[in-house]
């Protein structure tokens, strides 16, 4: 039904608890202020409001993500986009971006969780690309809290409800546990698509007087104000913020995500961008930003599903399923043709101008009118103060633990337990193309059409963050390349999703600046550099923020399916353990999961060795049967899931609690039979890298030194207790 503008035009007056209920300082105020030399409408407070919050602007952080390295030989588009871009050869590239729905997941985590893997589809094929793999990393309180069941429940539900029906595989991520969740859920989305390389969309307006084109689903209220709520802590009124998440709607994302391709091939895209946070305004803003140039809007042209909407909740809509395009005028009718042959909406709703000006008009009444610059180029930017993170005190003495016994009481915990029960509720095999499904430290994917492959995978260890920002930093980074090379995938680069808590305290922001440093140091010494991203800060609630968890997304390449390490343990297979071993205990998964103690400083990591490690696995892959690195749980845990992925024994000749359990860095356990054990040795020697032998496998037992247990049995516990936790 048509709006009246009597209903949509009326807007209360701006005052300071509405001031102060967008999340706008009054400094910032006082800048708004200067910028308009008068007091902004309450639509124009809304805007300024969206993009000048945490989620939009960044303006905690800008200043230290630019440090980071986002260029190489294989980079085509860094950050700044709505994905980054890889070249992976043959005239084809990926496309690929982490993204945040944290505090929608909180609040409703069924849709919170459903739409955050929507956006990040989006910011993907928004690009020309078809999404060909997604990722999830998700962190929840402890298991006994009394939210924490709904929230996993909730949250897996909604991630398998958007990706199923939608039609994309997932291939990998990660599920853990702790307290520091417990009032902030994590969930971080990845997708990653393919598209030739000459067939790039970019986002950046060009043109003036070219037409505004809404494409895709209509608008509702629902999402209205969702970048801010993201960008605040949460506390006693997070039920009152429920309105502020989206709802989505998976078969119209992939009817949108059709039309979209299709309308790319017609030549009638100049620009396009997706509508995420901030819906209308962001996109509009950035679209403009980026190209140099002004927006006009009439937004009685809107496609809209509620009556007498007004202008300032059109232009915060974060309903799902939209894009804007700038539009070719000449093929209008082509595109349009294109979109009602998928039964989606196309509606021209404002034209680019020279000006540097954000017009928003509704029935003719002018309801915004704000320089374009100053909501997105020229946005606050702050330079927090920040303490660095003070050296963790010593480890005090870990005591000696039957290793077979330890082993069992990591296994038997959510954090370490299989997550099958997590995985097998979403689909991993759609498209027909997966080669390694979720389970191992990476997915693997072929590039239909191709002999090549595509490997995913996600990693953080918040623990590390907490004692060492820079080094935890840095070995998320390193455990990235790892998993990658463990399959035989040469990694290409990587995207991140920085959670932290609020960047106003400066102990805070020195988490926050310590783990940039050690990521930054990381990618650069790795070859990995960072192409996209996401920051979510304020996770806190009540005043208590998350472990610092700066997750790192990475995708690596085989070019040639024989370079591919992707067999099993054998019964006779040789235990060789490449890297070298020093017992570290502290921030041990051993250490926390059975002794109950989270103490001692982060593992070392040496990127030296790290890369000089990791080429070697991938120049001997052919003597190499079976291979995964070494993480949480060492050496111990590392081979009870070689073991029982293979469903053969395995004996590890070790007994004392370090060597089992320290997870120190830069290590692989590799299988492989006895003679290309020795060749192996024999090519480490010559090309400096450690290597030792630590046991073999066989048999139906698992025993570490003389302390053994039936495989079947502890295979049982590590299937069965996940998902006795959550019953």
């Amino acid at each position: 039904m048509p709006q009246t503008a009597q209903n949509a035009n009326q807007e209360p007056e701006v005052n300071a608890d509405l001031i102060a209920a967008h999340g706008i300082s009054d400094e910032e105020y006082a800048n708004i202020l200067r910028i308009l030399n008068r007091a902004p409408t309450y639509t124009e407070l809304g805007i300024f409001s969206a993009m000048w919050n945490e989620h939009c602007s960044y303006k905690s952080s800008k200043k230290w993500l630019r440090t980071l390295p986002t260029t190489g030989p294989q980079v085509i588009c860094g950050p700044g986009e709505n994905a980054g871009i890889v070249d992976i050869g043959d005239g084809q590239c990926v496309v690929f971006k982490m993204e945040s729905h944290n505090h929608p997941s909180y609040i409703e985590p069924f849709q919170g969780a459903a739409t955050g893997m929507g956006g990040i589809l989006r910011d993907v094929f928004t690009m020309g690309a078809r999404p060909v793999a997604a990722m999830n990393s998700l962190s929840f309180g402890e298991i006994t809290h009394p939210k924490t069941k709904s929230l996993v429940n909730g949250v897996v539900a909604g991630i398998g409800g958007y990706g199923n029906c939608f039609g994309v595989p997932t291939v990998g991520g990660e599920v853990r546990f702790d307290p520091s969740y417990n009032g902030n859920c994590l969930v971080n989305a990845f997708a990653a698509g393919i598209a030739d390389t000459d067939k790039i969309f970019y986002s950046a307006a060009s043109g003036i007087g070219m037409p505004v084109v809404y494409l895709g689903a209509k608008t509702g209220r629902d999402g209205v104000g969702g970048a801010t709520m993201a960008s605040a802590e949460f506390d006693d009124s997070i039920e009152e913020k429920r309105p502020t998440v989206q709802v989505g709607d998976p078969f119209t994302e992939k009817r949108l995500m059709e039309a979209t391709l299709e309308l790319m091939a017609t030549g009638a895209v100049i620009s396009i961008q997706d509508m995420g946070a901030a819906g209308l305004t962001c996109s509009a803003v950035e679209m403009g930003d980026k190209g140099d140039l002004g927006v006009r809007l009439d937004l009685e042209c809107v496609p809209v599903r509620e009556e007498n909407m007004t202008a300032y909740e059109m232009m915060l809509s974060e309903s799902q399923e939209r894009m804007l395009m700038v539009l070719n005028p000449e093929l209008e009718d082509v595109a349009k043709a294109v979109f009602d042959k998928w039964d989606l909406d196309f509606a021209i709703v404002g034209e680019t101008i020279a000006e540097d000006r954000f017009e928003i008009r509704l029935h003719g009444t002018l309801m915004a009118d704000l320089p374009l610059k100053a909501l997105s180029g020229n946005a606050p930017e702050y330079d927090r103060p920040w303490v660095e993170t003070p050296p963790a005190a010593p480890l005090a003495d870990v005591p000696e633990i039957d290793p077979i016994d330890g082993l069992r009481a990591l296994i038997s915990t959510p954090n370490y337990a299989s997550k099958h029960w997590v995985f097998e509720q979403y689909d991993t095999q759609v498209m027909a193309d997966t080669v390694r499904t979720p389970g191992a430290g990476a997915g693997l994917i072929r590039v239909h059409g191709t002999e090549k492959m595509l490997a995913f995978t996600s990693d953080v260890t918040p623990r590390y963050v907490m004692a060492n920002p820079y080094m935890g930093g840095a070995q998320a980074v390193a455990e990235a390349y790892r998993n990658l090379t463990a399959q035989g995938a040469n990694p290409l680069a990587t995207t991140d999703n920085l959670n932290f808590g609020n960047p106003e305290k400066p102990e805070i922001m020195g988490q926050f600046v310590g783990a940039i440093k050690g990521i930054g140091a990381a990618v650069a010494a790795l070859d990995m550099p960072i192409v996209s991203g996401n920051v979510s800060l304020y996770n806190e609630s009540y005043g208590t923020g998350i472990n610092p968890t700066p997750t790192i997304g990475a995708v690596g390449i085989i070019t040639n399916p024989e370079h591919a390490i992707l067999d099993c343990a054998r019964d006779g297979h040789v235990a060789l353990l490449i890297g070298t071993t020093n017992g570290h205990l502290g921030q041990s998964a051993l250490l926390a999961e059975v002794f109950h103690r989270v103490e001692g400083d982060a593992p070392e990591v040496d990127l030296v060795a790290e890369k000089r490690n990791g080429t070697f696995i991938r120049d001997n892959h052919e003597l190499i049967k079976a291979c995964t690195d070494l993480g949480d749980g060492g050496l111990a845990l590392a081979a009870f899931e070689m073991a029982q992925t293979a469903g053969v024994g395995v004996h590890i000749d070790a007994t004392d609690t370090a060597t089992l359990f320290g997870e120190d860095q830069a290590r692989y356990l590799v299988a492989c039979n006895f003679d290309q054990a020795e060749a192996l040795m024999i090519n480490a020697a010559r090309a400096g890298v450690p290597i030792e032998t630590v046991g073999r496998f066989g048999g139906d037992n698992v025993r570490f030194g003389t302390s053994d247990a039936p495989l079947a049995d502890l295979s049982q516990v590590y299937q069965d207790s996940f998902a006795n936790a959550l019953a």
